[in-house]
């Protein structure tokens, strides 16, 4: 997976949530995937961050 690839304010999401960083790290290429392709439909730094914080529960 690429940098570009992944949405800057996904990234910076994740950086704030430890505990998000984490368990994205952990999961496969593919689970990773699904869940930067659902952050590319985020619109706004509130629907990143609550997006973040409900994927990684």
């Amino acid at each position: 997976m690429r940098n570009e690839d992944i949405p800057i304010g996904f990234t910076m999401e994740l950086a704030q949530h430890e505990n998000a960083l984490s368990a994205f790290s952990s999961l496969t290429n593919e689970q990773q995937r699904q869940v930067i392709d659902g952050a590319k439909q985020m619109k706004t730094r509130q629907e990143m961050r609550n997006y973040v914080e409900n994927q990684f529960k």
